[in-house]
């Protein structure tokens, strides 16, 4: 089996491994068609998780088909987080939120190889004929779809009529865009600071697009804000350009060092909320939103083979890629 190692800091190789084989009961071995890099990857990559143990096969963002048990050649989407299923949290349905939940491509070896081993209840029959490269998304687009959810709640007077902001035109920014003028959202600005990123959003969907290395956007002027980059500065952003009794969801994890302004938080009656995963529901919702079309063409997405893992990652890292999402496809 082929399989991308992340051995430390900016060390990424493509190499042999044993093949793999279901342990549990509940295990079945899946093929791995595509598979995303996701921010979490990068983030690995650059050693900002220095108590990561290597090697480690990283990804959790993946498509396949089923290659062991009886549901053997079924095209299947991976739902990676794999939750205790007897908590409270569990059982009221946010399985995203359980406190003993472990993550394939972090607890378990991840989607970047040929296969994976996953229990049964984490794969998400997926419509035959779907391309494996769009079913990939499922999980960042299950992210964007939960943070529009909880955006819904939070916001007074309905989310049709917002004026929505989006940090970031990675793929959980871009999703998010997506999932909101889904939702019938017309006022939706995009604020990126890399160019290549800009352009490729620009060409993505009907919204504004703000230069985010000249520009800030404009102070107050936005109902919601979607944070899709989680940084210091991100947030600074995004808690100046939100109005009085607006909403900011924070999605991004970039780093956890301040950029909140407390004051204007508290006497603006502004609601900051972290927006975390997914629920199994947004899952299967964001699959069958992708496969019927409702989230574009996704001509914004690049493949690459998983042997070009290393570079991609290489790429990613510089910030020489204009696609919101590179797909690897063994």
């Amino acid at each position: 089996m082929k399989a991308l190692h992340y051995l430390g800091p900016q060390e990424m190789v493509y190499s042999e491994i044993s093949d793999t084989a279901a342990g549990a009961q509940e295990d079945v071995v899946v093929a791995v068609d595509a598979s995303g890099i996701c921010g979490s990857d990068l983030h690995v990559y650059r050693g900002n998780n220095p108590e990561r143990s290597v090697p480690a096969i990283l990804g959790h963002e993946a498509a396949g088909h089923i290659l062991s048990g009886p549901q053997t050649g079924q095209p299947v989407v991976i739902n990676p987080l794999i939750a205790c299923g007897n908590c409270k949290l569990c059982d009221s349905g946010r399985t995203n939120l359980c406190q003993q939940r472990i993550a394939i491509g972090w607890h378990r070896p991840g989607t970047f190889a040929d296969q994976v081993i996953v229990p049964k209840d984490n794969l998400i029959p997926m419509p035959q004929g779907m391309n494996p490269a769009h079913a990939a998304l499922t999980e960042p687009a299950a992210t964007a779809i939960h943070a529009t959810r909880l955006a819904e709640r939070a916001l007074f007077g309905g989310i049709e009529n917002a004026a929505v902001l989006v940090i970031g035109a990675g793929s959980i920014g871009l999703l998010s865009a997506l999932a909101l003028q889904a939702q019938g959202v017309e006022q939706i600005a995009i604020t990126e600071s890399n160019a290549m990123r800009r352009a490729s959003a620009a060409s993505t969907g009907d919204w504004e697009i703000i230069d985010g290395a000249k520009t800030a956007p404009p102070p107050e002027a936005y109902d919601l804000i979607i944070d899709a980059v989680g940084s210091h500065t991100s947030r600074h952003i995004a808690l100046s350009a939100v109005g009085a009794g607006g909403v900011v969801i924070h999605i991004g994890l970039a780093d956890n060092d301040g950029g909140i302004d407390v004051h204007r938080l508290t006497r603006h009656e502004i609601t900051l909320m972290g927006a975390y995963t997914y629920t199994a529901q947004d899952l299967e919702d964001a699959l069958h939103q992708l496969h019927r079309g409702s989230l574009g063409d996704l001509s914004w997405i690049e493949t690459r083979q998983l042997r070009d893992g290393p570079n991609a990652f290489r790429d990613l890292d510089a910030g020489r890629i204009a696609a919101g999402k590179i797909i690897l496809i063994p």
